[in-house]
């Protein structure tokens, strides 16, 4: 039978045992060894890995190709919120800035298709003959009247009036006829006119609705651009986010875009027009190397120009192996031991427990343990001193305590199958199999939450060779 695998953890106190040595000749050693269970506290505690972190860090990028115009903090110096950390003179921001402007004044200016056409309309009155011919016509009837008159004979008189109004009649009637002709006509030409005119006003109509989409379009992108084109060229004023402690340099390009990047990511017709965010041919790779930062000095767009890291509260990231991550809750309290500074013990205590799982090298995962880091005490009381972020730790987290547990030694639990065993001696000196149930587990000794009361005798050394009525004692 296998014994459990207890976790590493705060050593309890010191159990009080008598140690009863089984029946054995004096040259020989003892095989197993008796002790009683007792009250004392149990801890439970579980070891990680962590990283000493701080309460915000935010790295500051040029946001434009240029040089480092003036800088105003050196490496380690306290900062302010919204003090200003450097300058960067980038005449690509500027000029950028000023053709986005320009294309939005362009983009503004309304788009006029000309005066509106009418349809054309032929009146009657342009085809009627009477307004000429008519009155021609009247004057030549009225003097063969006044001729026909002046003839004595009495019948031919009467014959040629009569012949004068058959014609003036013939006439009426020609005209009425060439009238109602020429109103038809011009009925039907106008409608055909007006069915031509509406079908070029709705051609033209909708031309001019595409055209007003379109260039509300642009408007929307020219603003856009000026938007992000201002963004960059206040973003040259490089200004601490928060309180902190700046750092000068950085990794060269990275990160997150830049704004001047954005304007590459308009349309090609208004990014020719507001011009391009990268600048000329070799602009981007005429930054120094990673690291370097001082006035004069070229910078590419991405560029780090410092970072602000907020020490005012210092954190803690374990990586808790997922066979202990469930017993960790907000919370529980942990101490803290740092590889930069020995014979030191931190307080520390659970924030949040991560469900994001990461994989360990021996291929397991682990979960993310946030912990809000306390002060520090060497062994001799004095004060530790405060350390970085970034700086290694490990964590010992106190899942489960017990003040007053029926305790025994780790070494007399035993495993068979899923049951969790000790071996009790009874008062005729037999070994009895105990089923017991455990509560926190300690480096050193376990908590025994049922099956066993205090002052009962169990084997706590060679509890692996003990089988069913053995003679102990």
């Amino acid at each position: 039978m296998g014994r459990v695998t207890i976790r590493r953890g705060i050593p309890p106190l010191l159990i009080g045992l008598t140690l009863l040595v089984s029946s054995c000749s004096q040259d020989e050693a003892p095989k197993v060894q008796i002790a009683e269970a007792e009250r004392a506290p149990v801890s439970e505690v579980v070891e990680a890995p962590a990283t000493v972190g701080a309460r915000a860090t935010a790295t500051l990028r040029s946001p434009a190709a240029g040089t480092v115009a003036k800088l105003y903090v050196h490496d380690g110096e306290a900062v302010d919120k919204g003090e200003i950390l450097a300058k960067i003179s980038s005449p690509q921001a500027e000029d950028q800035l000023k053709q986005a402007r320009q294309a939005e004044r362009q983009a503004s200016r309304p788009v006029r298709l000309g005066g509106g056409i009418a349809a054309p309309a032929i009146r009657p009155a342009g085809l009627n003959l009477t307004s000429s011919l008519d009155r021609k016509a009247a004057r030549g009837f009225a003097r063969a009247r006044t001729a026909a008159r002046k003839i004595k004979d009495t019948q031919v008189r009467a014959q040629l009036l009569a012949a004068i109004d058959s014609a003036q009649t013939q006439h009426r009637a020609q005209r009425a006829a060439l009238n109602e002709i020429t109103q038809n006509l011009t009925r039907s030409v106008n409608q055909v006119l007006s069915q031509v005119s509406g079908q070029i006003g709705a051609g033209l109509g909708g031309l001019a609705s595409s055209m007003s989409s379109l260039q509300a379009a642009s408007r929307t992108q020219a603003k856009a651009a000026v938007k992000v084109a201002k963004s960059t060229v206040k973003g040259l004023v490089i200004k601490a986010p928060f309180d902190g402690i700046v750092t000068l340099g950085g990794p060269s390009g990275g990160g997150s875009p830049d704004l001047g990047s954005l304007l590459g990511r308009l349309p090609a017709g208004l990014a020719g027009q507001t011009g391009s965010a990268t600048g000329p041919s070799g602009g981007a790779g005429a930054s120094t190397s990673a690291g370097t930062v001082a006035t004069g000095v070229p910078v590419a767009a991405g560029d780090a120009i410092a970072t602000v890291t907020d020490v005012s509260k210092l954190t803690l990231s374990a990586d808790v192996d997922e066979t202990d991550v469930l017993l960790v809750t907000p919370g529980v309290k942990a101490e803290i031991e740092l590889d930069a500074v020995s014979g030191a013990t931190y307080r520390a205590k659970v924030t949040g427990v991560g469900v994001t799982p990461k994989e360990g090298t021996t291929g397991g995962v682990s979960y993310p343990v946030r912990l809000t880091l306390g002060q520090g005490t060497f062994e001799d009381g004095g004060e530790a001193p405060v350390p970085k972020p970034g700086m290694s730790a490990v964590v010992r987290l106190t899942v489960r305590e017990s003040p007053d547990a029926v305790a025994v030694p780790a070494s007399s639990i035993v495993t068979s199958g899923r049951d969790t065993v000790v071996w009790v001696v009874r008062g005729d000196g037999s070994a009895e199999r105990r089923v017991v149930k455990l509560g926190a587990q300690g480096d050193a000794s376990v908590e025994i939450a049922r099956g066993l009361t205090a002052g009962e005798r169990v084997v706590v050394k060679g509890a692996d060779t003990v089988r069913p009525g053995q003679k102990l004692t």
